[in-house]
């Protein structure tokens, strides 16, 4: 079930209000049912993975409590560990493996006949699996309680806003939520409702708009060369923004609806001066997460700087695979993480506030890295990204032609074009009017004409400038 679809729309209003005649009891009970019947919209069979994810760290996180010597929890963290990542690995990871192998022994005349699983892989899975991942890692830490309610839990872990592609919510922050009781607040509804607008704004008005050209371009690269290039691998840097950080706005206001706050995923990622700070700012509960339980855990920066930037590279290389089983993404990951090392060895990962005269230029050379390196995300094989890199100042050194036959190829019209940039100067507007202060709750403090006229031209944006071609979010695929 899309959150861009008509059964969505059906969907929301309706568990809305069984949620809210309800008691507190009832309500986790239909937070759990209408999770789990969202999640079954989309394949029923793979239900089944997610229940064992679920009772699998439930059942480990109480075992954990009950641990009686360290050893012991070492040994039930790992079976869980193993289970759960398990089930990631076989569905996500065993035809890429294999098929690297494969290609291993190729090379070095090696006869070999790789084994492949012809399976789906589940949507979401990546998602849940990491969330119950830290519950259980923060258990054995003893930083959190473990949860002695099934129910709870599973509605913890299936939460549908936020179950399919994020944010990554913590126990500490989505559990507690759950568990306590709700009074309907009308503000917190409306909040919740405004942030739904913007989300799918950026969904419906840029990121699905910008998708056809993106795709133009990328599903038949050989066919193109020169600026084209440049300006859909641009187009892409937004698309995947507004695509991925809308989805987030869309679960976080739906949540609101139901008197829970998810964290922030996205802060404006594009007005970063260093990669340290971009990370920051985008998929904020995927970079946490890796912090705290990749990165710290292999020694952080308590090691000696060698050390430090191999965890940190390392680091960066995990969190590419988990995007996705190919070397395009390994390679975007580590280009992120070879960037931030190359920062620390030369000292220009400091506070944002540093030396601001330089800071408009540094945000421009980060923007424009974050995009070669979006080309290795996009593209669908290394080779097709590196032939991005090849061609595009094809023919640049006639300017005019080199232009001309972009505008050929893209075959965007004025009218697109007009609509297009305007989208872009309200989105880029309101993150740099949100890196000061919560910019829906200054337009709600505002007087009523004014008000009302921005929510008029937000949703006639949505209604009349959203794309005919409806995809889904990039981020179901991880």
């Amino acid at each position: 079930m899309l959150f861009n679809s008509v059964q969505f729309a059906v969907f929301l209003p309706v568990v809305f209000m069984l949620y809210w005649a309800l008691p507190q009891k009832g309500q986790v009970w239909l937070l759990l049912i209408a999770s789990y019947y969202f999640y079954m919209s989309w394949k029923a069979d793979y239900v089944i993975l997610i229940l064992f994810t679920t009772l699998v760290s439930f059942f480990g996180g109480l075992a954990l409590e009950r641990a009686a010597s360290s050893r012991q929890k070492k040994f039930i963290l790992s079976a869980v560990l193993i289970a759960c990542l398990g089930v990631l690995f076989v569905f996500k990871y065993f035809n890429f493996l294999s098929r690297s192998l494969d290609r291993l022994c190729q090379w070095i005349s090696l006869p070999l006949h790789p084994i492949t699983l012809n399976l789906l892989l589940p949507v979401g899975i990546s998602f849940y699996t990491f969330q119950t991942l830290s519950y259980v890692i923060d258990v054995y830490r003893g930083e959190t309680a473990a949860e002695h309610s099934l129910v709870t839990y599973a509605a913890f872990v299936s939460f549908f806003p936020q179950l399919v592609a994020g944010p990554i919510e913590r126990s500490r922050n989505l559990l507690g939520q759950i568990k306590k009781p709700h009074t309907f607040r009308y503000q917190e509804a409306a909040d919740g409702i405004k942030l739904l607008a913007w989300g799918f704004f950026k969904k419906l008005v840029v990121a699905d708009n910008l998708a056809v050209y993106v795709n133009q371009i990328y599903n038949a690269l050989p066919n193109y060369r020169g600026l084209s290039l440049a300006v859909a691998t641009v187009f892409f840097a937004f698309q995947i923004y507004c695509d991925f950080s809308g989805y987030s706005d869309i679960a976080a206001g739906t949540a609101r609806l139901f008197g829970i706050r998810l964290m922030t995923n996205f802060r404006s990622p594009y007005f970063s001066s260093s990669f340290k700070e971009f990370w920051s700012r985008w998929h904020i509960s995927l970079s946490t997460w890796f912090k705290d339980y990749v990165y710290i855990p292999l020694g952080g920066n308590r090691v000696g700087k060698f050390r430090c930037y191999l965890n940190l590279l390392l680091t960066f290389l995990i969190s590419g695979l988990w995007h996705g089983a190919s070397w395009t993404f390994i390679i975007w990951g580590g280009i992120h993480g070879g960037i931030q090392v190359m920062e620390r060895f030369l000292g220009l990962g400091g506070k944002p506030n540093e030396k601001k005269r330089l800071r408009p230029f540094r945000m421009i050379v980060v923007f424009i890295l974050v995009c070669l390196a979006w080309v290795f995300f996009r593209a669908n094989s290394v080779s097709e990204a590196f032939y991005v890199f090849a061609h595009t100042l094809d023919g640049i050194s006639n300017l005019r032609q080199y232009v001309v036959q972009a505008l050929c190829d893209l075959n965007i019209r004025p009218g697109r074009a007009c609509q297009l940039s305007l989208s872009l100067l309200i989105l880029l507007v309101y993150d740099w009017y949100s890196l000061k202060g919560d910019v829906i709750a200054w337009i709600g403090r505002q007087k009523h004409w004014i008000r009302y006229s921005i929510y008029f031209i937000l949703l006639t944006f949505v209604i009349f400038s959203r794309s005919v071609a409806k995809s889904d979010f990039i981020y179901f695929q991880f």
